[in-house]
């Protein structure tokens, strides 16, 4: 993709790259089919519930409970869009939880494209960041929260310091 990207500018593309280009999840974890728009303080990333995903209950819907995780990824890929448009490399990130997760029913249905909006509400030199988040379904509201994440300077110490305890 052409540079649009790049440390010079503050705009961001209206074509972005591929989601695999931007969030590190592969495979069945990877639950984001692409990226609609993003700005420096919010992203709108959209995403397809698969009948056959590993998530998938009998009639193939994604359980509301996963929104979280799709919460999750769309603040990995506004952080990651971030760094790429400072030519740094993102840096890993964890997500901390949240107070209250609010689905206004049990499971996404088979099939829904599904429009999942991030928006920061901080961000700490140390850290920590907060994002008002909602998943929508053709303008309805579906889910939301306000999901807590942190990304440390050393991802690997932070990792092996909290997997002792």
């Amino acid at each position: 993709m052409n540079s649009v990207l790049s440390p010079s500018t503050d705009a961001f593309p209206l074509a972005f790259p591929p989601i695999e280009a931007i969030i590190p999840h592969r495979g069945t974890m990877l639950l984001l089919d692409s990226v609609a728009a993003c700005s420096d303080e919010s992203l709108t990333a959209l995403a397809s519930v698969r009948a056959d995903a590993w998530y998938a209950d009998e009639q193939g819907a994604m359980p509301a409970w996963i929104g979280i995780e799709l919460m999750a990824q769309a603040i990995a890929a506004h952080v990651g869009l971030l760094s790429m448009r400072e030519g740094k490399p993102a840096r890993p990130g964890v997500l901390l939880g949240t107070r209250r997760y609010e689905a206004v029913q049990a499971a996404f249905a088979k099939g829904a494209p599904l429009s999942i909006t991030v928006s920061e509400l901080l961000r700490s030199e140390e850290g920590h960041g907060a994002y008002g988040c909602t998943i929508n379904q053709d303008g309805k509201l579906l889910a939301e929260a306000t999901v807590k994440v942190y990304q440390p300077r050393d991802f690997q110490t932070f990792i092996e310091e909290n997997s002792r305890s």
